[in-house]
């Protein structure tokens, strides 16, 4: 097998983590599952499945796959999240890159392209996202944000793409889609204060609309049926939702400080 390992951060996908693990066996015998808290059964199935399952509770999206880097025993790292499947031909295609010796690239993006409910493969239309997910360790690590999980690669690293597909299945549902988005505005509001920035008042009245249209038109959504306008009307109402959480924060702040002064 390769000198690759795969790692995959996980909370309560137990309806998914098995068919994530499954479709990269073939490519690694070195599989790790970071956990941090599941209650469905997760750790047992990701277990089943030959991945190595280790807890960790939750410090943010970048810190948890830096943490998950460090478990590692390989040079090379692939990651995925567990909503994510490889293909068999990307599969072959990642195999074929090892079947010669080292790769000629140091890091490599991978096309991920998003599938939603009743559909069995990407869109021909689908919003895809390009990002580096395969490297080496001493080439790229993940960015210890909280909220914005990226590979930030050594100076002068060789970056190559993958022609091959990565399927996200990133909506279960509606509502599950909106709980995650309502967490994640949470954490986004976090982080905007912890690094001091303050985002315009207008944008409470201009982030609903300009983000739907960047959804709806922008991502292609228009083109995938009734599921894309509502997945649009969910992806905009969430921009809008971290810039009010944000200013809430920011009138609490000033409302108190109104108070101590008196």
């Amino acid at each position: 097998m390769p000198p690759l390992s795969i790692f995959i951060i996980t909370r309560d996908e137990a309806d998914r983590i098995g068919r994530t693990i499954a479709a990269v066996r073939v490519l690694s015998d070195d599989i790790v599952v970071i956990d941090s808290g599941s209650t469905d059964g997760t750790q047992a199935i990701a277990e089943q499945h030959g991945a190595r399952v280790i807890f960790n509770p939750w410090p943010g999206y970048g810190q948890q796959k830096r943490f998950a880097e460090e478990q590692c025993r390989h040079p090379w790292l692939l990651n995925l999240d567990a909503d994510e499947v490889v293909p068999a031909d990307l599969a072959a295609e990642i195999a074929g890159l090892f079947a010669r010796g080292e790769p000629a690239a140091d890091a490599y993006k991978l096309r991920i392209a998003e599938i939603f409910p009743g559909e069995q493969a990407p869109h021909r239309f689908a919003y895809a996202l390009s990002p580096v997910r395969l490297y080496r360790s001493d080439k790229g690590r993940y960015s210890p944000s909280p909220v914005h999980d990226r590979v930030e690669l050594s100076p002068h690293a060789r970056v190559g793409r993958l022609s091959g597909t990565v399927h996200h299945y990133s909506v279960r549902s509606l509502g599950e889609q909106i709980d995650k988005l309502n967490a994640y505005s949470d954490a986004q509001a976090d982080d905007l204060d912890k690094r001091g920035e303050t985002l315009s008042v207008f944008r409470l009245v201009a982030e609903f609309p300009a983000n739907f249209i960047k959804a709806y038109i922008g991502r292609r959504h228009a083109l995938r049926g009734v599921y894309g306008f509502m997945t649009a009307m969910n992806y905009a109402f969430y921009r809008y939702l971290r810039v009010a959480k944000h200013w809430e924060r920011r009138l609490s702040r000033r409302s108190g400080a109104e108070q101590d002064n008196v």
